[in-house]
């Protein structure tokens, strides 16, 4: 009778022992490569099944949706009823018809509403069903919904700020990929931003979107000694566009604020000190062929921004035409010796950008820009090398911001010693520089106010280039993490205006889109 009491007390003793986790990590290991050879061997064998019947006639009788329980029917009907056989005007070959299903199944994916992968399978129909032909298939597709809540908190530290923030996200809240998301966040320098956003697809076509939001914000900008306070709302419409480009059009209607201001404020702000609103729409088109947007080692960038303000209906107390254009070019650097990818690149961007002043309804006579309408430049994200608003008119120790600006830079990166090509590590040494303009004109004198704002206009941008930028040189160390691109530069300021404020030595950077 003692012998089993031993067993027992023996498997007990093997069941508190700490495993391994070596062998743990091994066992995982094996059971992903199991799985994934598994799904090697079932995609093969798909693939040589389509392909040997690749041209063979059928007809998609039916297509369903499983587990999409929170998804309404007739919302997911829109994609794929217009794929079924009934609907077309020939038969397909198996070929296309998996064409037509996986187009649909990649515009699930886009809703972000489901989790991938999306699974396709095909069968015959019923043979008891008199209807059914022997070209018949069916469909199915296999979702698993995303979470419909979703409550995320954090913080985030970069471009000399630092903040805590709190997202709650529900999506599919009408079971037609609609989503709401509401977002609260504290910093040191945007002292508080509170925004709701509800948005919808149109026709459930992922690629054309409707945006409704509203919010309410302070930011302290201390390089020009003020806080600017903002509460309003906007509507926006997105699509894309055959080819990939991106467009969006909106309105925005704001209140600001300047306030706040310091002991020592200038002239300038205290003269641009109170409230206004600005009613606005604007229009942006994006093209991205990059094939990294945080590291590209090739391909192209532009964006075009257009916004016009208190024009005609408008209405507003600010006027105003803005355009802004960005661009950047990616090469791939080849090195004797080294097969494939050498991991060296060479990279451009340009930005430039002009406000032109307008007239409102009220006034015949175009105004002068605003402090919160004008260019700021200079930072660890545009012109490195100088602090942020570090270039461009002053009034004392105040960047009060300009309304023409162009700035460029050109980066080599080469891959760390030792870490390798792969890794998402680059050393790079960059020139950049830039300028910021302000008119001088205002158009308020005489009766030729128009024609003396358009002859400011033509002037500044002339001057653009009648001298050096502001420019600075440096080296670097760049970490593209799938989020943001993380740089610590060393910089070198080469050509200096009087009252620009530049950095040399250490500066870090942190964004998504660095010039």
């Amino acid at each position: 009778m003692a012998e089993p009491l031993d067993t027992e007390d023996h498997i007990f003793e093997n069941l508190q022992k700490q495993v391994d986790p070596k062998l743990l990590a091994a066992k995982s290991q094996a059971a992903q490569e199991r799985e994934h050879k598994y799904y090697e061997k079932a995609q093969r064998r798909f693939g040589d099944l389509v392909g040997t019947n690749s041209t063979l006639p059928c007809t998609l009788s039916s297509i369903r949706i499983l587990n999409a329980n929170n998804t309404r029917k007739g919302f997911l009907a829109r994609i794929f009823d217009p794929i079924l056989s009934a609907n077309q005007d020939r038969p397909y070959t198996l070929a296309e018809a998996i064409r037509e299903v996986s187009i649909g199944a990649d515009k699930l994916h886009k809703l972000d509403i489901f989790h991938e992968p999306i699974s396709i399978f095909l069968d015959k129909p019923s043979q008891t069903d008199p209807s059914t032909t022997p070209s018949d298939l069916d469909v199915y597709l296999s979702v698993k919904e995303k979470s419909r809540i979703l409550l995320k908190t954090g913080t985030d530290v970069g471009n000399a700020e630092g903040s805590a923030y709190g997202t709650l996200l529900l999506r599919n809240v009408f079971g037609g990929a609609e989503s709401f998301n509401v977002n609260a966040s504290l910093g040191t320098r945007t002292r508080s931003a509170y925004q709701a956003t509800f948005e919808t697809p149109i026709l459930s076509n992922p690629d054309l979107r409707v945006e409704v939001g509203a919010l309410a914000s302070s930011t302290d900008k201390s390089w020009a000694s003020h806080e600017e306070a903002l509460k309003g709302g906007w509507a926006k419409l997105r699509w894309i566009a055959k080819g990939g480009h991106r467009h969006e059009f909106g309105y925005n209607g704001v209140w600001r604020q300047i306030t706040g201001l310091a002991s020592n404020a200038s002239p300038t702000v205290r003269a641009d000190a109170g409230d206004t609103v600005k009613s606005s729409i604007s229009h942006t088109w994006i093209t991205d062929r990059r094939n990294n947007p945080l590291l590209p080692s090739q391909g192209y960038y532009a964006k075009t921004l257009s916004e016009i303000a208190g024009w005609g209906p408008l209405q507003g107390d600010v006027a105003f035409w803005k355009s802004e254009l960005e661009t950047q070019t990616a090469l791939s650097v080849p090195i004797p010796g080294v097969e494939g990818d050498s991991g060296v690149s060479f990279t451009t961007g340009l930005r430039a950008g002009v406000l032109y002043p307008l007239a409102l309804a009220s006034d015949p006579k175009p105004d002068a820009s605003h402090l919160n309408d004008r260019f700021q430049l200079g930072g660890p994200t545009d012109v490195r090398g100088f602090r942020l608003a570090g270039l461009g008119p002053r009034d004392g120790t105040d960047a009060v911001g300009g309304d023409v600006y162009a700035a460029g830079s050109a980066n080599l990166l080469f891959p760390v010693p030792g870490v390798g090509a792969e890794r998402p590590f680059r050393i790079q040494a960059f020139l950049n520089g830039g300028r910021l303009l302000a008119f001088k004109h205002s158009g308020r004198d005489g009766g030729k106010a128009s024609k003396i704002t358009q002859k400011s206009v033509y002037s500044t941008i002339a001057e653009l280039g009648s001298a050096l930028p502001s420019m600075a040189a440096g080296i670097g160390l760049v970490y593209a993490h799938p989020v943001a691109r993380f740089e610590l530069n060393f910089s070198l300021p080469l050509v200096l205006r009087k009252g620009e404020d530049a950095r040399k030595g250490l500066q870090f950077g942190i964004g998504i889109n660095l010039l």
